[in-house]
Formats: structure tokens, C-alpha cells, sequence
């Protein structure tokens, strides 16, 4: 068997999906990084309210709709597009513990949360998700070290020094001869983490001689779609589970969903930048009824 970590951390294993199990008592590695990504957002985001003029419990009040819609949407979508997997059986649709998430369904479910939570409250939609999308890349960052653990979202086989141990059962049977695959996990995470840096550094930055921000409302949601679809685009091509709008893997025909997702993002948000700066207009602002 491969070492759990090797050559300074450029070779790694899952030591497995469970951090404790005592009896009844299961804790997985996935639920407590999900569980600290929420905590660390909660903290990060309330002080970038704070820091946008917004009332501190604010995020404390939408945070468990978000939760709950983001893992809801999470869920819906990736059944929607792997129903043939529960089209005997619908009722293992609602298993959501033996896995199949997709983080864009996620923010899709959390966006339409935030969006009714903003007209109930009758706030700026853009200046909210201004607040909340750093911390949702850094729990996308923290995220994705719990396919690490589940030894899953692996990329395609790979001699490289960095490289992912899978075991057998986990592996796709056109690949079951390979052992080592490209940490995709690890590709997204450190991507995420900087992205999460620069939106920060960005969030942080003044008008010059004033005590303004820099970027103009709904800026830094527009460089989040960029940066985090750009970098979607390429570590998705790697994977060896896509979600397929058509064809199949195997068959070497496979339209990727996550990869025309990102694509539309990056566009909208470059379209928002052109807006916002080429047309010097705000952002249309859905959270506000008229």
C-alpha cells in the first residue's frame, strides 16, 4: 500500500470517509467540513456586512435558509441529470447521505433563497451576494477535501508527482488496472482559496481619500463567476465523473453540464463588468421590488 502522505505531500490516500464511529455515533469527514465551511462563512460574512453598512444579524437570519436551499438545490440537480440512476427506485432520490451533489445546483438553489429572503427584507440583492461570495469559495475550497475523504471527483489517471491513490472498489472499471489519478480535489481547492484572497483583497480596497469601496456594487459577484468558472472549466475536463447533458464518458461523447454552466457564468459575468464599468450602469437589482 501507497504511504498516507508522501514525497512533501505530493502523493496522497484517503485514510477514509469516517472521522469517528463509536457505535451508533458516525461522524464523517464530509460533515465536519461542511459544518466548518458554514461556521467560518458565518463569521467571515457577518463582518463584511458589518463592513457594507448591513445589520450584523443579518446573515445569522438567512443562514439557515441558505443551508437549506443550497443542499436542496445541490441535490435536485444532480438527480435531474442522473435520473436514469433512479428512475426504478425514485425513492433513493431522497438518500442524499450515500452522496450525488452538484455545487452549482447549490448556488442556484442558495441564489433563489437569497433572492426571496432580499425581497422579503427589501435589500439590495447585489450588495448581499457581495457579502456572501467570498465565503461561499471558501467553503468550496474547505468542501472539496471531502472528496479527498471519499476517495471521489478523481480526475484521470496520472504518473505526475502529485497524484491521488484510489482504491479498487472506487475506480472506474475502464481504469480498474490504474492506482494513481490527478487530485482534482486538490486542484479546485487551492484554486478556490485564491480566489477567495483576491476577492477579499478586493472587498477590502478604498476609493483613493475616501472611505468608499473601490468596486462598485455587484463587481466582486461578477469576478466570482469568472474566476471560479474559469478554473471549473479546466478541472471539470479532467474528471471521470461528469454529469453528461448527452452521451457518456465511456463513449468518449460526453457534453459536460458543469463545463457549459461555467462557461454561461463567465459570460454573464463579464457582461456584469461591462455594465457595471463599459456602460457606467448599476446592476438591475431584483431584491428591490418596484
Amino acid at each position: 500500500m501507497p504511504p498516507l502522505l508522501a514525497g512533501l505531500f505530493a502523493v496522497f490516500q484517503s485514510p477514509g470517509p469516517l472521522l469517528v464511529e463509536f457505535g451508533p455515533l458516525v461522524i464523517r469527514w464530509y460533515g465536519l467540513l461542511i459544518a466548518l465551511a458554514v461556521l467560518l462563512g458565518l463569521w467571515i460574512s457577518t463582518k463584511l456586512a458589518k463592513a457594507r453598512g448591513l445589520d450584523g444579524g443579518l446573515i445569522a437570519d438567512l443562514l439557515p435558509l441558505l443551508v437549506l436551499a443550497a443542499v436542496l438545490g445541490a441535490r435536485l440537480y444532480y438527480v435531474l441529470f442522473e435520473w436514469r440512476q433512479y428512475q426504478i427506485n425514485w425513492l433513493e432520490a431522497l438518500e442524499i447521505w450515500k452522496g450525488g451533489i452538484a455545487i452549482h445546483g447549490a448556488l442556484i438553489g442558495g441564489s433563489l433563497a437569497m433572492l426571496l429572503f432580499c425581497r422579503w427584507r427589501r435589500l439590495s440583492f447585489w450588495t448581499l451576494l457581495d457579502v456572501l461570495l467570498p465565503s461561499v469559495v471558501l467553503g468550496q475550497a474547505i468542501g472539496r477535501w471531502g472528496n479527498f475523504f471519499n476517495s471521489e471527483a478523481f480526475g484521470l489517471p496520472t504518473n505526475l508527482p502529485w497524484k491521488l491513490w484510489i482504491p479498487a472498489a472506487n475506480r472506474p472499471a475502464q481504469f480498474i488496472d490504474q492506482s494513481w489519478f490527478h487530485p482534482t480535489f486538490l486542484y479546485e481547492s487551492l484554486w478556490d482559496l485564491g480566489l477567495f484572497v483576491l476577492l477579499i483583497v478586493l472587498f477590502n480596497r478604498k476609493q483613493a481619500g475616501s472611505n468608499e469601496p473601490l468596486l462598485k456594487t455587484g463587481a466582486i459577484s461578477c469576478i466570482y463567476a469568472i474566476g471560479y468558472s474559469l478554473g471549473r472549466l479546466w478541472i471539470e475536463g479532467l474528471r471521470l465523473d461528469p454529469l453528461c447533458l448527452w452521451g457518456s464518458l465511456i463513449e468518449g461523447n460526453c457534453l459536460r453540464i458543469a463545463q457549459l454552466v461555467s462557461l454561461l457564468l463567465a459570460l454573464l459575468g463579464a457582461a456584469g463588468l461591462a455594465w457595471l464599468y463599459g456602460l457606467n450602469r448599476p446592476l438591475p437589482d431584483p431584491g428591490r421590488p418596484t
